[in-house]
């Protein structure tokens, strides 16, 4: 068993066993308690550690405090949670690397507790569930408990294959070798959806502790922006998913369009005291497939930087060339054009009156639309590729 050291940052990196990052902006006050907490909860348990604080540019007395405290100090330029961790696992020199925020609410009394789990599980990533453990009474926004955290835990779950009670913890620990494989880039709060989900996608090994959550001070400032936050979260889940956007939407426009060809072939139709197919349903099913249209095009973006293989479909039509690309788009366009000609031409042989064509002109419009769109974000796609 290693004996406990008083200067953490003097051992050389072969000696370390856990690093532990704070990332920090302007924490003064409490940035002096949390790394009090991990050093009381670590010294005598004979692991080897150093304490980093990734700073992000504090204008208060953060730095100072740290280096009094004999933490390692890493200056971090570019803004963000996300860099500042990043950075600072990057500066890292033990085996494992612990994060947590500077803002006394994570229960860093459990950091050897999360380390040994990590250990003796040979995990590649521990987690200090607060769903697993107690909230005290106003630490968590009731927005935050009841509907985000969970919300976006149920997604990365559902879309990625885990079995996470809390994938906003921001108290983790993590093998540096393993972390290093992943290629995490956010550079905000939805660091903390990323880090997992590139886990889990690497088929790492994830692992959960009881934890739990306090009561920040009254008058500091919150980092996290709830809307914001949230939906740089979901953008990143969205990020690392582009198929569900492939098929789901493929899967809308082709049953919307079936179903609108039918609508055309059949006319209304009396199922018992259910009146369908007519123009109401059609008006539904354009817009269903309008969504479907939409859905495809952004998974052949969300498809671009590789995250996941596309569809053979998305494939060929991102990899046209140019010479194809542009007589394709120039037939969409063209077929369209002949389409809406011939319902000017029917309307003009009315002289300009009441064309009472409502049924099979959102049927023309279905399909007008659909193609419109797919050739326009087609067109996008390829800009955006040329560029990215």
């Amino acid at each position: 068993m290693a004996t406990t050291i008083s200067h953490p940052s003097s051992l050389s990196a072969a000696e370390l066993d856990l690093s532990f990052v704070f990332p920090c902006l302007n924490e003064e006050q409490t940035l002096g308690f949390c790394i009090r907490q991990v050093i009381d909860t670590l010294e005598g348990t004979g692991i080897r550690y150093e304490i980093i604080v990734a700073d992000n540019g504090s204008t208060d007395r953060s730095v100072e405090i740290a280096k009094s405290l004999g933490a390692r100090v890493v200056h971090v330029e570019a803004r963000g949670y996300g860099e500042a961790v990043r950075a600072g696992i990057m500066a890292a020199r033990g085996e494992y690397v612990a994060f947590a925020d500077a803002d006394s609410t994570y229960m860093l009394e459990h950091t050897a507790d999360l380390y040994r789990k990590a250990v003796e599980t040979n995990a590649d990533m521990a987690v200090a569930s607060r769903f697993k453990g107690r909230i005290e009474p106003g630490a968590m926004p009731f927005l935050h408990r009841y509907l985000g955290t969970p919300v976006l835990t149920f997604l990365v779950n559902l879309a990625f294959g885990g079995k996470l009670s809390d994938c906003n913890s921001g108290f983790r620990c993590c093998r540096r070798s393993s972390y290093l494989t992943w290629g995490c880039r956010a550079s905000g709060m939805e660091f903390a959806s990323e880090h997992l989900i590139k886990a889990l996608k690497a088929k790492a090994h994830i692992v959960e502790i009881p934890s739990g959550l306090r009561k920040g001070p009254k008058e500091r400032a919150p980092h996290l922006r709830t809307w914001r936050d949230g939906m740089r979260n979901l953008l990143g889940i969205f990020n690392e998913r582009p198929r569900f956007f492939e098929v789901s939407g493929l899967a809308l426009l082709i049953l919307c369009s079936v179903l609108q060809l039918l609508a055309a072939v059949t006319g209304p139709v009396q199922l018992g005291k259910m009146h369908i197919f007519d123009v109401h349903s059609q008006a539904l099913l354009l817009l269903g497939g309008l969504s479907g249209a939409g859905l495809y095009v952004l998974g052949c973006f969300l498809s671009l930087p590789g995250n996941e293989p596309p569809l053979a479909l998305t494939r060929k039509l991102v990899g046209l060339d140019e010479a194809t690309l542009f007589f394709s788009l120039l037939a969409i366009f063209a077929a369209n054009a002949l389409v809406v000609g011939g319902l000017v031409v029917q309307w003009a042989m009315r002289d300009f009156s009441d064309l009472h064509a409502i049924r099979s002109l959102l049927t023309f419009i279905h399909f007008i639309g659909i193609s419109l769109q797919l050739a326009i974000g087609l067109l996008g796609v390829h800009v955006f590729k040329k560029n990215y």
